[in-house]
């Protein structure tokens, strides 16, 4: 497992409360969204990162997600395509911002959409999922970009997740985290996996950062199979986050 070195995350802004999302889990509450965001901030540096924190953008309510803005290795970024109009514009904040870090840049172009939140990395694959936000030409071209670099990658059209990472994480040394149709999925096969059950599901978006696996708050059966699989984990509460179809990697480009 690469060790991450720099995070780059947004604090939301007031908007966020009507940003988009499928869930009816109702509308957030801004001051507490605030409150769990730090307290993701205080956990990433907790895990031994630099973080890059971007002050809030009200003309773009979803933005805090900064992770679909971007696709990045350890060599080069790739700057996406989001698939809700909506988004487009955080692609250039986002791709300012990696100038800092990278100095080879790839970009989907049009009509080619991807999401990073669809897009998994397990060493030297990349899974890339087929979603209502990344599209068959963004995967084609991601796809692509990766083969030219020495990737492998594996297109997954999505029956019903919302996103590729919604179900799925990769902790290292061969092990994944599955949920709902990624248990029995043949792509993912070859891995030892961590079963979550249909009512933790929100739980397999999690994210390995260097000796800590964090995870959303409330998931004691996920705790308990990560802890058991030889894990140190961090809670987090995450009920803002979730109003919006957001989980714990969705808030952060890690690298």
């Amino acid at each position: 497992m690469s060790n991450f070195k720099n995070v780059i995350v947004k604090t939301p802004g007031e908007s966020y409360v009507s940003g988009l999302t499928t869930s009816d889990l109702g509308t957030p509450s801004y001051e507490k969204l605030l409150v769990q965001h730090t307290a993701y901030i205080e956990a990433l540096i907790k895990c031994g990162v630099a973080v890059t924190h971007l002050p809030a953008s009200e003309e773009f309510p979803d933005s805090t997600f900064v992770e679909d803005a971007a696709v990045l290795t350890t060599e080069f970024a790739v700057i996406t395509n989001p698939g809700a109009a909506s988004r487009n514009g955080e692609i250039v904040e986002i791709g300012n911002v990696l100038k800092d870090f990278y100095k080879k840049f790839y970009y989907i172009e049009g009509p080619g959409t991807l999401d990073g939140g669809d897009i998994l990395q397990a060493d030297n694959c990349f899974y890339i999922g087929i979603s209502d936000r990344t599209n068959e030409e963004g995967a084609r071209q991601l796809k692509e970009i990766l083969e030219g670099e020495g990737f492998e990658a594996t297109i997954i059209p999505l029956k019903e997740f919302f996103h590729l990472k919604t179900g799925i994480a990769y902790l290292g040394d061969n092990q994944m985290v599955v949920a709902g149709e990624f248990v029995n999925h043949p792509a993912f096969a070859s891995y030892e996996k961590i079963i979550i059950g249909k009512e933790d599901e929100y739980s397999a978006n999690c994210i390995r950062m260097n000796d800590y696996v964090i995870i959303p708050k409330g998931y004691e059966e996920t705790k308990r199979k990560l802890n058991e699989a030889g894990f140190e984990t961090i809670e987090l509460d995450m009920s803002e986050v979730q109003k919006q179809d957001g989980g714990l990697s969705c808030l952060s480009l890690r690298f």
